[in-house]
């Protein structure tokens, strides 16, 4: 599609001889309409976009009238890459952003090919201008290449629990630089599950095959990712598959981590699990416990991905701790008292 609407501007509507006729990318302001897929229902339903650069985010609102978005999308942390046999139509456009830490996808398209291309360099030119203000000794051949990116690698496997004595689950997975993301189902709004990958320096390696005694897979090709907290098994189905996902894997864990990366990885504070609930992390709990009289409990960095009752466990003993009350040996902060009611309202 870049390709194709690259030769029209030259040769058709002749944008290279005549400049006044090319669309001002670098304006800082667009707005118009694109078809959205929605987050439950999966229709595509027309949308009215707005992007600013003075505000630094892409908004949409649900109706033409509305005076509040209902999304608000960061330029620093918004990605935009064309899938249209992921989306099904061949101007298709994901566009992905964090949300309370978390990768949202929006799926969107335009009938006309040369209208999502205007949008795609639209966003590529607000992240541009972005990236000049937030690094400014960087050269502009530095800058290019962090605009967009595509995925590394898409594709299905087969996932288990941390236990590993679950069965295996057929999950659609996304490998974004560092995050390695699965779904229910490849139009999902939402990961079921994110797992950084670090590098070899911070203790992640990428084995072929199983650990031994290893059951419950369909598929025979397995991989297996150490980290500092668990080991993370996947099944491919052929042995090409699993050849291009290590390869994958392993450009992500041959690289050395960026301090923003440390960071970035360190201060998240949302995990999804398998059941997609949200998992608040330790700095929410303590913030949590700090406001209501409680002495912060030494944070600790949890595991990549913690079950729900654990960590509510957990965070139930420690602020009873910290009080010097009894453990509670509650499954759930909600039922535990004295703090269950205060706890409850943030699980």
């Amino acid at each position: 599609l870049l390709r194709e609407q690259w030769i029209r501007a030259k040769y058709e509507r002749q944008e290279f001889i005549y400049p006044e006729k090319q669309e001002p990318y670098s304006a800082g302001y667009r707005e118009g309409f694109l078809w959205k897929r929605g987050r439950d229902n999966g229709q595509f339903l027309s949308r009215k976009f707005v992007l600013t650069e003075r505000e630094g985010a892409l908004k949409y609102f649900n109706r033409n009238d509305a005076k509040e978005p209902k999304a608000v999308m960061k330029i620093e942390h918004l990605n935009a890459t064309f899938q249209p046999a992921k989306i099904g139509h061949p101007h298709g456009l994901q566009v992905t952003y964090l949300k309370d830490n978390s990768t949202r996808n929006i799926f969107i398209y335009h009938e006309d090919g040369k209208e999502i291309v205007d949008w795609f360099n639209a966003l590529r030119a607000a992240r541009f201008h972005y990236l000049q203000v937030a690094f400014p000794g960087a050269s502009d051949a530095d800058l290019v290449p962090k605009l967009s990116r595509n995925y590394l690698k898409e594709g299905y496997m087969e996932k288990t629990g941390p236990k590993q004595t679950e069965g295996f689950r057929k999950r659609w997975f996304t490998m974004d630089d560092r995050r390695l993301m699965y779904f229910k189902d490849p139009l999902d709004a939402f990961a079921r599950g994110e797992v950084f990958i670090g590098s070899k320096e911070s203790g992640y390696t990428v084995l072929h095959g199983f650990p031994p005694s290893t059951q419950g897979h369909h598929w025979p090709h397995g991989i297996t990712i150490v980290t500092p907290d668990r080991k993370f098994l996947f099944a491919c189905e052929t042995e090409s598959d699993q050849r291009e996902w290590v390869a994958a894997f392993q450009k992500a864990v041959d690289r050395p981590m960026l301090p923003q990366e440390y960071r970035h990885f360190q201060h998240s504070s949302v995990v999804l699990t398998e059941t997609g609930r949200a998992q608040l992390r330790d700095a929410t709990w303590d913030t949590a416990a700090s406001t209501r009289g409680h002495r912060p409990a030494t944070r600790v960095p949890p595991p990549s991905v913690r079950t729900w009752r654990g960590h509510v466990r957990s965070v139930c003993d420690r602020v009873h701790r910290d009080c010097r009350v009894t453990p509670c040996s509650k499954t759930a902060a909600r039922i535990c008292r004295p703090h269950g009611p205060r706890l409850g309202a943030h699980v």
